[in-house]
């Protein structure tokens, strides 16, 4: 049994400590809790509390905020995280202090160390679910100049771009609260058990482009300091000119992170597209530190620096120092894209009054510079690839079928968390740990059947010595799967068709 006397005072400790609890509110937050877990009165003795200010997260506690939530029906079994939300969102500062305290810090102390209190804040009430994020399977693959990043993510569910196409026909606000995951009423909202619990979330308020918008940080943490910034209003997502005075304001507000918008297409989008939003943060993507291959000019814009990087899929490069030139050109480049086919490389601006082209614009500063990437994005279908010529390929489904969106096209890969088990038990086979078996491998009921024909190009090559050795031959198939899905999403794809059609549609810039 819990007891809730000795939880509060705890959670008191923790508060003060990690939690910005003022000691003047104490006496208030104490009865509160009190009455919260059922007690009347608090504890006379504690004992020592001391490591409770050595905490690194509050695991230990919100575990035993659930049990007492369970032990006096405070919540249902399978559901008690709503409940650790609900207490961890009371401990939280309110709203409207975090952001008079990251304001007071920014100009106080630099933006640096206003994003470290934001985000440890995060971490300690428990949005930020470090433990989890930390399970997480993570590696690099090295391919000569350049590199991805691959994570096996074990905390938010596979996406089909049919699941992600069906977000467009949501219901609208009127109908559904909040309206969205991304919605500025999930703050402080109690969750159900289709929608988590938002009551520790916090957020900060800026204008980006002349409208109202606000920051918060991610709960699945794909990387340092993930940060999303979201439009207050429930609007679609769409890139246009206006899209690039946004960005740019961010990285005006938050030099120190990059900020980067998926496009605004099925298939090549994100997996949210009924409410405009950015990612971004303080991890630079690999896409970011790869070189530029050959630089080109523009008359119109000769203090610009135009480039096409050496990616694998198709993406501009612009540097310039002035604000306003690079501001112009990437719209321009927004809205000539937009309407742009060219034959000859299978790129067609529209079928049967379908839009297929956009991009993915990401924006970020090294000093007074502005560095602009602009991935661009067809989402055209065929027969034979229904869904997507610039998707993933079927052949790679059985390790990302899911929409491959802004982080992925930056090189930086969100796989299933299937995945995990799943590579474990195909080095098994190739180290004859398991059997190998096609013909149970090719029923569709057989846990591996997706990756069948993966497992027997791997057999044919030869069996493992062992379990380590036959591993790595996994992971090395998996980072080839990856590079393989970047040169799908390519518009122009690394040969000298390719190339002669992405300057091309340069020169329709005036870019020379």
């Amino acid at each position: 049994m819990v007891d809730g006397k000795l939880l509060t005072e705890k959670l008191l400790k923790y508060a003060k400590k990690f939690l910005h609890l003022n000691e003047r509110d104490e006496t208030y937050m104490r009865n509160i809790l009190l009455r919260e877990f059922g007690e009347d009165y608090p504890a006379s003795d504690v004992g020592d509390l001391s490591y409770i200010e050595e905490l690194s997260v509050p695991d230990i506690l919100v575990e035993e905020i659930e049990t007492l939530g369970l032990e006096r029906g405070k919540c249902e079994e399978g559901l008690t995280n709503l409940y650790s939300t609900y207490i961890m969102g009371i401990l939280s500062p309110l709203p409207s202090k975090v952001n008079e305290d990251f304001i007071k810090i920014k100009e106080t102390e630099g933006i640096e160390a206003a994003c470290k209190y934001f985000y440890d804040l995060s971490i300690m009430n428990n949005y930020v679910q470090k433990t989890a994020i930390g399970r997480n399977l993570k590696w690099e693959y090295q391919d000569g100049s350049k590199y991805l990043e691959i994570t096996v993510n074990l905390s938010k569910p596979e996406k089909s771009n049919k699941d992600i196409a069906k977000l467009l026909s949501m219901p609208k606000a009127d109908k559904k609260y909040p309206a969205c995951l991304l919605c500025k009423e999930n703050e402080g909202f109690k969750g159900t058990a289709t929608h988590p619990a938002r009551e520790n979330i916090r957020t900060i308020s800026l204008k980006m482009g002349g409208e109202d918008w606000f920051v918060q940080y991610s709960p699945y943490a794909y990387y340092n300091e993930h940060m999303i910034a979201i439009n207050t209003e429930h609007t679609p997502m769409k890139i246009q000119r206006s899209t690039m005075a946004k960005l740019m304001d961010f990285v005006d507000f938050f030099p120190n992170y990059m900020i980067g918008s998926n496009a605004s297409l099925p298939i090549v989008g994100g997996s949210i597209l009924n409410h405009e939003h950015f990612q971004g943060g303080e991890h630079l993507m690999p896409m970011h530190k790869a070189p530029v291959k050959e630089y080109f000019t523009c008359a119109k814009y000769p203090q610009i620096k135009v480039g096409i990087v050496d990616w694998y899929n198709s993406v501009i490069r612009l540097e310039s120092e002035d604000r306003d030139a690079i501001k112009t050109f990437a719209g321009d480049i927004i809205e000539t894209w937009e309407t742009y086919t060219d034959e000859k490389c299978f790129i067609y601006a529209e079928t049967d009054g379908v839009p297929h082209n956009s991009l993915s614009p990401v924006c970020r500063r090294e000093g007074n510079k502005y560095i602009v990437d602009m991935i661009l994005r067809n989402n055209i279908t065929t027969e034979e690839y229904p869904e997507g010529v610039y998707h993933a390929h079927p052949e790679y489904h059985n390790i990302k079928k899911e929409g491959i969106g802004l982080i992925e096209a930056m090189g930086l890969f969100i796989l299933p968390g299937r995945l995990k088990t799943q590579l474990l038990m195909i080095a098994e086979i190739l180290c004859e740990k398991t059997e190998y078996n096609e013909v149970e491998l090719s029923n569709p009921e057989n846990y591996l059947y997706a990756h069948k024909d993966m497992i027997k190009s791997l057999v044919e090559e030869g069996l493992s010595k062992d379990l380590a050795d036959a591993e790595n031959r996994v992971t090395n198939r998996v980072n080839e799967t990856c590079k393989n899905i970047l040169f799908n999403t390519a518009v122009y794809k690394p040969d000298e068709n390719g190339a002669q059609g992405f300057k091309r549609f340069l020169s329709t810039l005036g870019v020379k």
